[in-house]
C-alpha cells in the first residue's frame, strides 16, 4: 500500500528511521513517475517489453485507482500495442535511412573521380551532401518541366483562339431565359428575358435596337419567321405575340478584345454589381414596340416555349397547362390541342423542313407529333430520361437531340427512336440545347455556368472559356449557332442578365478532334 507523508514521518522518529524514510521517498518518486507515461521510440526486445509493462502494471496495481482492474488492462494492451506500432515505424525508418546513405555513396562515387586512396569521411561527406543536392535540384527540374508541358498544351490551345469571346449584350434588368438569331437580313439577335421584355441587338456593335413591351409577364422564348422580319415571343402572361420590326443597323465598330487569360477561379460578382453593369451598359433609348400583330390565347398557365412550322404561316406552344397548341398565325385561331403529357411542358421545336413538332416534359419524355399527312396526326412518345426533359430539338438530318436535368444529352434517330444512338454525361443540368446545321455541333448550357461543345457522336470538343472575368456567372439557360455570321458564330445568354457572343473556330475544333 502506498505510504503517507504523515507514516513516514513517524516511522522515521522510531528504530531504523532512515531506511523506513528512504523507502517512503522511493515510493512517492515511483508514485509520480507512474502518472506520466512515456512511449520511447526502442530497440528493445519483446522480453524487455512485457518485464517493463509488468512492472508498470505493479505500479498502477499499487495506487488508489478508481479504475476497474479489466479497464486497466485493456489500456494496458493499447499502449503496448501502439509502442509497437512506434517500434515498426521507428525500425522503418532507420532502414529507409540506411537505404538513402547507401545511395548516395554510389551517387557520390559515380558522379566524382577521386584522385588518389586519401579520402577523408569528411570529404566523402561533403561530396554526398553535393551530390544529393544536384540529384534533389534534378528532382525539381524534371518536376517543373513536366508539370510546364500540361499548362503550355493549355495555353496553346487558348493561344489558337478555338474558342473566343467576342462580344458582350448586356441591358436586360433580369435573366434571360432565351435567345435566337434572324434568319433574314438583316442578322440580328434577339433575346427573351423574365424582365418582361425582348430585345434585337446589333451582333456586331452589341448595340440595343429594338425592345418589345407588349407582354405582361416574363418573356420565356423568342423565335423568327422564316422568311419575313416577324417575332414571336411566348410568355407568363399565358399568350404568345407576333409582332413585327423594322430596324437599322448602326456602323460597325472594332471589336474590343474582351479575353482574359484562362482562370479557374469561380468567384461570382454581387448582384448590385451586376445591377450597376447592366445600367452602365444599358440600351438606352432604343426604339420600342408595345403592340403584337396577333396574340395567341387560349393557353390556362404559363406559355413556356414557342416555335414556327415550316413554311411560316403556322405556330406552336407549349404551356404549363400540360399541352401544346397549333394556332393558325393568320387569323390567331387553335387549329389543334396537343395533349398527352402528364406534367408541365418545357419546350418545344419544329423541324426545318417537315411538319413535325416536339414537344419536351417534365415528366420526362419528350412526344414526337407528325402533322405530314393532314388526315392523320400521330404521336410517338420517348422514355429516355429519368429527370424532365429541359429541350428536344431537331438537327438538319433525321436526328433528335435531348437534353434532361438528369445531367445527360442524348442523340436518337427518327428513324429507329426505341434508344438513343448516343448519350452524353455531363456533370450539371443541361438546359436548351442548340445543334448547328453544317458541322452539327451540340453546344450545351449548363447549370453551373459552364458551356461545352460536343459532337453528335457524344465526343466533347471544347469547353467555352470562363473566369472570374469573362464568360458567364449565373446558370447558362440557352444557347443558339449562327453558323452565317463571320464573326460571331456561337451565342449563350443566362441569368447573369447578358447574352454572349462566341466565335468558335470549328475546323480547328474539328482537326484538334
Amino acid at each position: 500500500m502506498p505510504v503517507e507523508s504523515g507514516a513516514g514521518t513517524g516511522a522515521g522518529t522510531g528504530g531504523g528511521g532512515a531506511g523506513t524514510g528512504v523507502g517512503a521517498v522511493r515510493q512517492a518518486k515511483q508514485k509520480r513517475k507512474s502518472h506520466s507515461l512515456s512511449i520511447r521510440r526502442t530497440n528493445s526486445t519483446e522480453q524487455e517489453r512485457s518485464a517493463g509493462f509488468l512492472q508498470r502494471d505493479v505500479q498502477l496495481d499499487t495506487q488508489d485507482s478508481k479504475l476497474p482492474v479489466s479497464l486497466r488492462s485493456n489500456l494496458l494492451d493499447l499502449f503496448s500495442q501502439i509502442e509497437r506500432e512506434f517500434e515498426n515505424l521507428y525500425i522503418e525508418n532507420l532502414e529507409l535511412r540506411r537505404e538513402i546513405d547507401t545511395l548516395n555513396e554510389r551517387l557520390a562515387a559515380d558522379g566524382q573521380t577521386v584522385e588518389g586512396a586519401d579520402l577523408t569521411k569528411g570529404a566523402l561527406k561533403t561530396k554526398t551532401s553535393h551530390s544529393t543536392s544536384q540529384l534533389s535540384q534534378k528532382l525539381k527540374t524534371t518536376y517543373k518541366a513536366s508539370t510546364s508541358k500540361i499548362v503550355s498544351s493549355f495555353k496553346a490551345t487558348t493561344s489558337r483562339a478555338v474558342c473566343q469571346l467576342l462580344r458582350e449584350y448586356a441591358g436586360h434588368r433580369d435573366g434571360i431565359w432565351d435567345l435566337s438569331v434572324t434568319r433574314v437580313q438583316p442578322t440580328l439577335l434577339g433575346t427573351a428575358s423574365a424582365d418582361h421584355t425582348a430585345m434585337l441587338w446589333s451582333i456586331e456593335t452589341g448595340k440595343c435596337l429594338l425592345k418589345y413591351l407588349g407582354h405582361q409577364g416574363s418573356v420565356n422564348s423568342i423565335k423568327f419567321h422564316p422568311t419575313e422580319q416577324m417575332a414571336l415571343t411566348a410568355s407568363g402572361d399565358q399568350t404568345a405575340h407576333v409582332w413585327r420590326f423594322l430596324v437599322q443597323l448602326p456602323a460597325p465598330q472594332p471589336v474590343a478584345d474582351v479575353t482574359q487569360p484562362p482562370c479557374e477561379d469561380d468567384a461570382d460578382f454581387s448582384d448590385k454589381d451586376e445591377a450597376a453593369d447592366a445600367e452602365a451598359d444599358g440600351p438606352g433609348e432604343c426604339p420600342t414596340v408595345r403592340a403584337a400583330s396577333a396574340a395567341l390565347r387560349s393557353h390556362q398557365g404559363v406559355v413556356i416555349a414557342a416555335d414556327w412550322l415550316v413554311g411560316g404561316r403556322q405556330a406552336v406552344t407549349a404551356s404549363w397547362d400540360r399541352a401544346a397548341n397549333l394556332y393558325d398565325v393568320e387569323t390567331s385561331e387553335l387549329v389543334h390541342s396537343l395533349t398527352g403529357h402528364d406534367q408541365e411542358l418545357t419546350h418545344c421545336c419544329t423541324h426545318p423542313s417537315q411538319r413535325l413538332v416536339v414537344t419536351s416534359s417534365r415528366d420526362t419524355t419528350f412526344r414526337l407529333w407528325d402533322f405530314r399527312d393532314p388526315s392523320i396526326h400521330s404521336v410517338n412518345v420517348f422514355q429516355g430520361h429519368t429527370d424532365t426533359v429541359t429541350s428536344a430539338v431537331f438537327t438538319v438530318g433525321d436526328n433528335v437531340v435531348s437534353g434532361s436535368d438528369d445531367r445527360t444529352v442524348k442523340v436518337w434517330d427518327l428513324k429507329n427512336m426505341r434508344s438513343p444512338i448516343a448519350t452524353i454525361r455531363t456533370d450539371s443540368a443541361v438546359n436548351r440545347i442548340s445543334v448547328s446545321a453544317s458541322q452539327r455541333i451540340i453546344a450545351l448550357p449548363h447549370d453551373n455556368r459552364q458551356v461545352r461543345l460536343f459532337d453528335m457522336s457524344g465526343v466533347r470538343l471544347a469547353r467555352l472559356p470562363r473566369s472570374n472575368r469573362q464568360g458567364h456567372r449565373r446558370m447558362v439557360c440557352c444557347s443558339a449557332w449562327c453558323e452565317d455570321n463571320a464573326s460571331c458564330n456561337l451565342f449563350t445568354c443566362g441569368f447573369d442578365r447578358q447574352a454572349i457572343g462566341w466565335n468558335i473556330n470549328i475546323p480547328a475544333l474539328l482537326l484538334e478532334k
